[in-house]
């Protein structure tokens, strides 16, 4: 970084323009208080065009409907299989010991 004080860099402006597209930062200063901030410019991004991909992408004619049934079985059955273990009792879950 790289401070100046305006009054020299009235004098030198060309030079410093040229230091700060080089990528060296330089800040103005006004009596040792820094001000301002000499940064390369940087074009804006390019807008986005909407639509660009439009009429490229396809779907199959039964993409939405289902081979089989996935989940229709599992939803009457029980939600788990097997004997369910109650957790031992413990200071932890709010159960007298013995």
């Amino acid at each position: 970084m790289k401070l100046v004080n305006i009054q020299a860099a009235k004098t030198h402006l060309s030079r410093l323009v040229e230091e700060a597209a080089g990528g060296t930062e330089i800040v103005l200063a006004k009596a040792g208080k820094p001000m301002v901030r000499l940064v390369p410019y940087s074009a804006p991004p390019k807008a986005r065009t909407p639509g660009l991909l439009a009429g490229q992408g396809w779907e199959a004619t039964d993409c939405w409907t289902a081979a089989e049934d996935l989940l229709g079985s599992s939803l009457a059955g029980p939600l788990f299989h097997g004997a369910v273990e109650e957790p031992p009792a413990g200071p932890w879950s709010g159960a007298a010991s013995p």
